[in-house]
């Protein structure tokens, strides 16, 4: 049986495990907080369930506080999805550098940082790549697989190849950019949509239903290129070019932003951000968005894809 080493085992790294666990691997996870190991085997007996994956997985997951307890010997896999900071990830990948057998790949879910920034003091730098989950990991079908400039390309093939097996959507990024691809999409068009609501053109609710109701509900069917392959490109052309002027091209968050985060208003972490929320109304939320993502995987694994 295969096994994965998940380095971190917080809110990505739990639903990672999560992944590798349906799959029929053992898992190990390294976490140093004591709440977070008593925390996952309920976390992981959940998402198994909601995968349709046996339950008798879970027995495959093993926690351990110290890198250093880890079985080596048998790690097939390295996935580090620790907390977002730049000097402790280069620490735990010069650690496991010492540790893993050298025929690994060793992967990092940063979603911050550049791969070449993560791996680069390590000597054997060849087997490191990106690879991004997006949240929750173990719903959301497509896993980035970055390469930075020293990245061995079977490393990155074999990544790719591994999450197909899974039954994952990923994608090959030849190019270690910040942001990656989706991100770098997401947030492109989430600032068009913060300074539309700070210039009081639509509120929050209504830009959520702009999306989720238009171009986003078409969104499951075809992605954008695909979209305008359809539409042709010639009317996306003279679109751009009387639309792109006037699209928002600010190098900072826009004011309604700062002003939510001034006030404390920083979502359901805090009850409160453009909506007040309890924990019964967040509860109900999450379970709704999950039933979504759900079924939004059954219509895709129908469809096949494209």
């Amino acid at each position: 049986m295969s096994a994965a080493a998940i380095i971190g085992g917080g809110i990505m790294g739990g639903d990672i495990a999560i992944v590798f666990a349906a799959n029929g691997w053992k898992v190990h996870v390294m976490s140093p907080s004591q709440k977070t190991r008593d925390a996952l085997p309920a976390r992981i007996a959940a998402g198994l369930k909601k995968l349709g994956a046996p339950q008798g997985h879970a027995a495959n997951v093993t926690t351990y506080a110290r890198l250093e307890d880890l079985l080596w010997r048998d790690i097939g896999i390295v996935v580090e999805a620790a907390t977002e900071d730049l000097p402790l990830k280069q620490w735990l990948f010069a650690r496991i550098e010492t540790l893993a057998r050298p025929d690994i790949a060793l992967a990092t879910n940063t979603s911050n940082f550049p791969i070449g920034e993560v791996g680069k003091s390590l000597k054997h730098r060849a087997r490191v790549a990106g690879l991004h989950f997006f949240m929750p990991a173990h719903l959301v079908p497509l896993v980035e697989v970055v390469s930075a400039e020293f990245t061995e390309p079977k490393v990155a093939e074999e990544l790719v190849a591994l999450m197909k097996a899974f039954g994952k959507a990923p994608i090959w990024v030849k190019k270690d950019v910040p942001g990656f691809v989706g991100n770098r999409i997401q947030h492109a068009m989430l600032r068009e949509a913060l300074y539309l609501i700070n210039d009081g053109i639509v509120d929050a609710e209504g830009v959520d239903t702009a999306v989720r109701y238009g171009f986003g509900f078409r969104f499951i069917a075809c992605g954008p290129i695909l979209q305008k392959e359809m539409s042709g490109w010639d009317t996306n052309t003279l679109v751009a070019a009387a639309l792109y002027p006037r699209l928002y091209n600010n190098s900072t968050p826009a004011p309604v932003v700062k002003a939510l985060v001034d006030m404390g208003r920083l979502g359901m972490k805090a009850k409160r951000g453009f909506w007040e929320w309890n924990d019964a109304k967040i509860a109900q939320e999450k379970a709704r968005i999950e039933r979504c993502l759900q079924a939004g995987m059954e219509i895709l694994k129908s469809d096949g894809g494209k």
